[in-house]
């Protein structure tokens, strides 16, 4: 990983990324140690509630956190689910009927004043309010009735990686403890969970196939990204971090979507990232990059064996994994290639132009 000091002192690039993607491991562990009675806390009070929809309120990454949570509560759960436009009301000062309703906050900050709103509405329109965030001061964590501290600690890097992946874990202990109507998530479960760290790590060692790809991909002007049903938040979650980086025009599509039109744009020269986990989601894409071949496409593919077999570059994840636990793994290496790809690029990712830590949008 990028390390060491630059000029004068300063971190070399990309040093305050490069660690905390590294330490994404024992952020997990943390979570798995400290943070299930709080999980198992909020499901009990959800599951009390007996809510008929859940709604989801977020912004930039903690955005494809809530659709992952959106994939959970509908798959595991039954219940339906949407994210909610925050300017709904805000801007046009909306107020919907919310009661048996379970409104949930993405935020890494918890600063952002249009999600603080969106919460104080659903509130007073009888909404039960859950705030997801790393900093159980902020205020939004103070507005919610409910609170769930994703315990990744200081996130310096403007790029968010750990809080990412610590919000997907935490969202998903959130669910499975709900299934238990507020108990722990079954032992078999949780032994399964707590293997994750390790997967991690042995992942994360293999940044060298990563920066390879990356000098591969270093002069792109753009690409797209791909994935469906669980898939679909790690393809999204990809293209930001492309985007805010490197400075790529990178779209991300559901591989449903994108052969509805989107296809077209697909040539030699711009490449392709494919999230192919085992399981629906990974064989859903089955007919996806048999177009994408047929368009010569330059593919780099995340996920099994067999699929990133049929892709021109790709790394393979761990067999075996669930595919609600997945996504926490498939970004892991789309994380260090975006990281890559910048410093190819002579940017720096800790610092993207024109990007502070805490968006505030109104």
């Amino acid at each position: 990983m990028s390390g060491g000091a630059g000029p004068g002192g300063t971190p070399a690039r990309g040093t305050l990324m490069a660690a905390e993607v590294a330490e994404q491991p024992s952020v997990w562990r943390r979570i798995l140690e400290d943070g299930v009675p709080a999980a198992c806390e909020a499901s009990r009070r959800v599951a009390q509630a007996a809510p008929r929809f859940v709604q989801l309120a977020a912004r930039g990454t903690s955005d494809h956190a809530a659709t992952y949570a959106k994939y959970l509560a509908e798959i595991e759960h039954g219940l339906p689910c949407g994210l909610v436009s925050p300017s709904t009301m805000t801007v046009y000062r909306a107020r919907p009927r919310l009661a048996d309703v379970l409104h949930i906050a993405v935020s890494q900050s918890g600063g952002s004043p249009d999600l603080v709103h969106s919460v104080q509405v659903a509130r007073e329109q009888g909404a039960l309010t859950l705030a997801v965030t790393n900093d159980p001061d902020s205020p939004l964590a103070t507005e919610a009735e409910l609170h769930l501290d994703v315990l990744a600690g200081p996130e310096r890097s403007v790029a968010a990686t750990k809080t990412y992946t610590a919000q997907l874990l935490t969202l998903h202990l959130l669910f499975a403890c709900l299934d238990r109507d507020g108990r722990p998530p079954h032992p078999q479960h949780l032994a399964v969970l707590r293997q994750l760290p390790a997967m991690a790590e042995e992942l994360l060692g293999r940044e060298g196939e990563v920066a390879a790809a990356a000098q591969r991909y270093r002069f792109a002007q753009r690409l797209v990204t791909t994935g469906r049903g669980y898939g679909y938040p790690t393809a999204a979650e990809a293209a930001l971090k492309l985007m805010e980086t490197c400075y790529l025009s990178a779209q991300a599509f559901s591989g449903a979507d994108l052969l509805h039109g989107p296809l077209a744009m697909v040539d030699p020269q711009v490449p392709v990232i494919a999230v192919v986990p085992e399981g629906p989601a990974g064989d859903s894409m089955g007919p996806v990059l048999e177009r994408l071949r047929e368009r010569g496409a330059d593919i780099y593919g995340v996920g099994s064996a067999d699929a990133v077999a049929g892709t021109t570059l790709g790394i393979e994840l761990p067999g075996g994994v669930p595919g609600p636990l997945s996504p926490m793994l498939e970004i892991l290496p789309l994380q260090q290639l975006a990281l890559h790809t910048a410093l190819a690029r002579g940017e720096d990712p800790d610092s993207p132009r024109g990007l502070r830590k805490v968006t505030e949008t109104l």
